[in-house]
Formats: structure tokens, sequence, C-alpha cells
């Protein structure tokens, strides 16, 4: 019998999906010192065109190459040369080689840049992140013209995707990244246009999707990530959540991905941080209870007026099936999977898995209070950020050509990964 996951998906722009699973963004770290796409790019993509998902989003490009996630990130800033358009168009066509969609995550990092790339980052506000280890620097809050050049790089870099083969573009306003900033309360201190008020508080996200679709034009996939919460004490609520899904409404958006928190509250992982958890008022459905944030999706798809994307924790074709056919979502999101085995989605929808096995949610420091639910703050982040580390070794094993590293331990893809996230960072061309 034929899964209501291989049904297509038409979206408003006129594009149609060929099926209902998307590979969600995951940062890739392949990026030279230039900050360019390469052939690492190209290799990856096309591993994952036969992945099964009929629509892959690539991890975060960035918007200006001084406030980058990572050292290794593709950025698209002003004029590119021939050579990194011609990258671009290997990366798209790769990915489009096996029928599927593929669009180009836009992002800016703001405080959210670590201090290898630069030590004093932007922000809407002055506010730092509340983590140990120091690892980021204390952000200058923006002016009103740097506000609008990130704008205007927003509609660049959406231009340059469409130029390049990019079926469409995702504006990332989740996770704590810059629009993300600009969104919390926590985080976002102004009191001019930008600040404030939830509508002023918005209005970057907003302005950057209406100048991104004038730079695409009507016929071009256009999405946006965002947070159901922040789940943070005075962060962004899904109240708040749910009043820019309605702003959305009138703007011409393809695709919703919700998601939810941020580097201090890392929901999109799965876990809590170190931080009380500020719990959102939403009810519990009894289906696809395996995925993180189903329940917020469900509630914003009643409201919105484009197709809506779940992402986070699916693992099984049953509470996929269940979320569509329910109508708590329109697509589904998978990430870590897809580090593990980037062709598990095609064996789920052939009939031959039922679910999808995350390799690195199975690795730990070390049993009791070592293990990913310790009590003490340290030993949880080193389990996350090391968990993280080994997808992030899996992306590159599969850039260049390699199986997963299945036997690479914990402790060593943490220690090995931010031995080269510092190697990329002083090999940066500035």
């Amino acid at each position: 019998m034929t899964s209501i996951l291989q049904q297509p998906l038409d979206l408003p722009c006129g594009a149609r999906l060929p099926n209902r699973l998307c590979k969600a963004a995951m940062t890739e770290h392949l990026a030279g010192p230039d900050n360019r796409a390469n052939e690492r790019h190209e290799t990856l993509y096309r591993t994952w065109a036969g992945s099964g998902c009929g629509l892959l989003l690539t991890g975060n490009v960035l918007v200006d190459r001084m406030y980058l996630e990572g050292p290794g990130n593709v950025a698209i800033e002003g004029e590119q040369p021939p050579e990194h358009l011609a990258a671009l168009r290997a990366w798209s066509a790769a990915a489009k080689s096996e029928g599927a969609h593929v669009w180009m995550q836009i992002s800016h990092a703001g405080r959210q840049t670590p201090k290898i790339v630069n030590e004093e980052p932007v922000s809407a506000s002055d506010v730092q992140l509340d983590l140990p280890g120091a690892q980021f620097g204390k952000p200058r809050a923006m002016t009103g013209q740097e506000i609008e050049a990130v704008i205007a790089g927003f509609a660049h870099v959406a231009k340059t995707a469409k130029e390049t083969g990019f079926d469409g573009v995702q504006v990332h306003g989740a996770h704590g990244y810059l629009i993300s900033q600009f969104l919390s309360p926590r985080a976002n201190l102004r009191t001019d246009e930008w600040g404030g008020s939830l509508e002023n508080r918005a209005r970057l996200l907003l302005r950057a999707v209406d100048a991104v679709r004038a730079a695409v034009g009507p016929d071009f996939a256009v999405g946006v990530k965002l947070n159901s919460a922040d789940f943070q004490q005075g962060g962004f609520s899904f109240e708040e959540c749910i009043q820019v899904v309605e702003w959305l409404n009138g703007k011409a958006i393809d695709l919703l991905e919700i998601s939810g928190g941020n580097y201090e509250q890392p929901a999109l992982l799965g876990i809590e941080g170190m931080q009380p958890k500020a719990e959102q008022a939403v009810r519990k459905s009894s289906k696809a209870r395996e995925a993180y944030f189903v329940d917020y999706a469900a509630m914003v798809r009643e409201r919105a007026k484009m197709p809506v994307m779940a992402t986070g924790g699916f693992r099984s074709k049953l509470a996929m099936e269940e979320t569509v056919s329910g109508g708590m979502a329109d697509m589904i999101g998978l990430g870590q999977p897809l580090c593990t085995d980037p062709h598990g989605p095609a064996k789920l929808l052939a009939g031959e898995v039922e679910r999808l096995e995350s390799h690195a949610k199975t690795m730990r420091l070390g049993p009791g209070f070592l293990g990913p639910n310790s009590g003490i703050g340290m030993v949880k982040m080193i389990n996350a950020l090391g968990q993280m580390a080994w997808n992030y070794h899996a992306i590159e094993a599969m850039g260049e050509g390699r199986e997963p590293p299945v036997k690479k331990g914990l402790l060593s893809s943490f220690i090995q990964h931010n031995a080269r996230q510092q190697k990329q960072a002083k090999a940066l061309e500035r």
C-alpha cells in the first residue's frame, strides 16, 4: 500500500515537491578558508540526492563572512567570482540529480558567532549568551544601517541561489540566530523601531521575507524556519509564534518549518539546557509523541495559510504517517538519521525498514552520571556537543566519499571537531 508520505505536495508558488519527507538543514562545515562551496558539498549532496527525501535543505549559508555560525560555513557576500558561482551550480545539480528539490537556507549568526570567528559579534542588543566555556563574545547592538544591510544580504543570497540552480530558499528565523535574537525579548532590549513590541521585534524577519520575495519573484519557493518557542523564561513564546504566523500569512510563504530552542536551551536536540525550561501552553496529542515539536506544529497549522513542516525527533514511519494523515503537519523534517544512513528515508518509503536510527543519539561520555541526562551541566553539554560532533564527522566523511565513522567515540569526536574548528578559523581569509 502506498504511504501518505509518498504523496506530492503542491506549494503556493506552483512548485510540486515529490513527497512529504525533507532532509532538514544541518550545518556542513565543509567550506574552505574562502567560505565558498566546493567539491565536498557536491559529493555530499549527490549522496543525499538518493536519500528518498523530496526536499533537501542546505545548512546555514551566511549573508556576512564576519558573522559565521562556524568557520567552515558557506557565505555569499557581495559579487561572487565565476568559480564560486560554478561551485554553487554543481552543488545544486548534484542535489537534484535524482529528482529531489533543493533549497538554500539563508542565515546570519549574530551573537551565536563563536569567538574563534569574531570576538565581538553583533546582535539586537549587547546581551551575551549565557553559556559556560567563554566560546562566544559579548555582542554589540547593531545600528539601523547594519540591520538594513542584513536585509539586503538575505535578498542577495536568495537571488544568487536562484541564479545558480537552487529551487528555493529558507529564511532562518529560529534556533537563536540573528532573526531569532531580534524576536526574543531576552536578547532584544532595543527601544527603537526594531525592539519593544512583538511587531517591532518581528520587523527584521518580515522585512527579510519581503526583500527575498522581491528578489526572486513569485514563482520561486520561499520558506521560513520559525521557533515554536525559545523555551526560556522571558523568551519568545508560543503565543508570540502564533501572532508571527498570522503576519506571515500575509506574505507569499511556501513552507513554514516549526522548530524550537537555541544554544542556551537546545530543544532542537531533544535535550534541556542548563537553565530552567519555560513550559509553553500547548495541548498534547496522543500521536507522534517521539517528535519534539509536533504538537506546536499542529496548532500552527490550524492558523497557517501555507504548508507546515515539523522537524525534530521523528524516527518511526508510523509517527510520520500519523502526523501527516492527522493534519498535524504537511511535511516531515529529518536530520540526524541522514548522518547515520544517508539512504534511510528511501528504505522507509520502500517498506524495507519501519524506523530510522541516529547513531549519535546512542553515544555517551560514560554510564550513569556521565550520560546525556547527567545532573552535572558540563557533562550534559559535552554529551550533547559530542553527539553533534559525530554528526559533523559523518557529514565530512560523506563529503569525501567515505562511510560515516561508526567506530569513532563521543569524546574523540568532540575533541577532534573542536580542533578542526580551530584550524579552520585560523585559516580564514579576511
